[in-house]
């Protein structure tokens, strides 16, 4: 049964300033549940610790009092209205006591924000309250972080499993060089906290993952996707789509960026733009085909005034629009989206009800464990008269040593040269990196692997080992 909760004025903060949200269940109680379980800000507001409703708080179901009934087992229909009524004392103390106070020195730090009509104090409250959760610390959720950080976002979540490569500093501003080699969680939490020690960032280590996705997101009130693969996109997608919240959507390649808010309460959602991802390999990675340094700060930076204007409840949310940004001709162009009928997740009918397995969803097979950063010279034969082209191998050794001898079917790209030719590269493909004995081929891998290739080893005794172990002749030692 699908049923309308009715939010009163002073608890609307907690449900993205809504005065009303779509749930479903069969009695009260299951559709107060699933207005917990969505919004759960409004769990101390609304329940005492042992789960009943608080003594302030009284509910109508249409337009019966049913606080006196057993109103948790009291059955609904198709198309009722559930309304929230608590005790308020007139006006504006009453949302003032939902919201955070601001302390002297909050008051002075966001100063020009309480200028503008449109924040004043109860919106920079709104903010302090807000829970946003980032997926990424990267090229989109560097900048977003850090303008939200700034604006008085009071908790922001980021998931990532990185560490802070020195490939990543052209763009992903929240890090530096004297954090190369750390986690870019523990490097962006540091960033955002001397930034602004106001603010609570809380860290998710690790993948998104359909086990732990719905668990994760659950506590925040909006989803920032700063993704930069397709698996991860749709499962940020539809983990919103079920649990009822906004997803701020963006993406970067080369000059191009694109930003939407996807909400499926109200408007369409990322399935209804692009209801089937591309097939692998045919649109390149920012790790192959490259991307401005500028471009996601630009990007990034429209989905934390999104993010904000949805916070405050200010101006036109991109719901329903796509933005597309051409940093080359310096054009912006809007374009209108629907909401698609037979999305089989936010449609009329849907087909999705929980999340799925998003690898081989966007046809990526299963990928085999390449936590070793190493391969022997047996395994890499194995692999060469097993896979054939399929396996990239690459001599990052200098022309001169190439003449002198390689491996057959190596391509030759010195280790200097690497960073500025992983255009070159697809993303995709299993590679092998080797040199000499295997110290440049371990700096190669660092160097791909810190860029996004997922699947590189290094040649274990590099050409060395090669020559004495598989190489009959002898052709390839010197």
């Amino acid at each position: 049964m699908s049923v309308t909760v009715s939010i009163p004025t002073p608890l609307r903060t907690f449900t993205g300033g809504h005065d009303a949200v779509e749930l479903s269940g069969g009695t009260v109680g299951e559709v107060l549940d699933g207005l917990l379980t969505a919004h759960t800000g409004l769990k101390r507001h609304l329940v005492q610790e042992d789960g009943r409703l608080r003594n302030f708080v009284n509910l109508y179901l249409n337009d019966t009092d049913i606080r006196q009934l057993d109103s948790t087992a009291t059955p609904v229909s198709e198309g009722d209205v559930l309304t929230i009524v608590p005790s308020i004392a007139g006006g504006s103390p009453a949302v003032e006591a939902a919201l955070p106070k601001l302390s002297h020195a909050e008051v002075l730090r966001y100063s020009r924000h309480l200028l503008l009509p449109e924040v004043g104090v109860e919106g920079q409250r709104k903010l302090k309250a807000a829970r946003v959760l980032t997926i990424g610390a990267g090229g989109l959720g560097s900048p977003l972080s850090l303008y939200l950080a700034a604006a008085g976002v009071g908790t922001i979540g980021i998931v990532d499993f990185d560490v802070v490569d020195l490939t990543n500093l052209q763009r992903q501003i929240v890090h530096g060089t004297a954090t190369l080699g750390h986690p870019k969680l523990q490097s962006a939490k540091a960033r955002l906290t001397d930034l602004n020690p106001n603010v609570n960032v809380e860290t998710h280590d690790g993948r998104l993952t359909s086990a732990n996705a719905l668990e994760i997101l659950r506590e925040y009130d909006i989803v920032v996707d700063g993704t930069d693969n397709f698996p991860t996109r749709y499962l940020v997608n539809d983990a919103c789509v079920l649990l009822g919240k906004p997803n701020v959507y963006g993406s970067i390649f080369r000059f191009e960026g694109q930003a939407s808010l996807f909400y499926a309460k109200e408007g369409p959602c990322y399935r209804c733009l692009y209801a089937e991802p591309p097939p692998p390999g045919l649109v390149p990675s920012c790790a192959e085909g490259g991307v401005l340094g500028v471009l996601p700060g630009i990007i990034g930076s429209i989905q934390a005034l999104e993010t904000v204007k949805w916070i405050i409840g200010a101006g036109d949310s991109l719901v329903g629009r796509l933005v597309l940004f051409d940093a080359l001709k310096l054009r912006f162009r809007e374009l209108k989206l629907r909401k698609d009928p037979a999305c089989p997740i936010c449609g009329e009918n849907p087909t999705i009800r929980e999340l799925i397995d998003y690898e081989a969803f966007c046809g990526i097979g299963a990928e085999p464990d390449y936590a070793g950063p190493e391969i022997t010279v047996e395994e890499l034969k194995r692999d060469m008269d097993a896979k054939g082209s399929e396996l990239v191998l690459i001599d990052v050794r200098e022309p001169h040593e190439w003449e002198i001898a390689h491996i057959e079917g190596a391509r030759l790209i010195p280790l200097g040269q690497l960073p500025d030719r992983l255009g070159e590269l697809d993303g995709h493909a299993e590679i092998v990196t080797h040199c000499h004995h295997g110290a440049r081929s371990m700096k190669a891998l660092e160097i791909l692997r810190g860029a996004g290739f997922g699947k590189v080893r290094s040649l274990a005794g590099g050409i060395d080992a090669w020559a004495e172990r598989a190489d009959a002749g002898g052709m390839a030692r010197y």
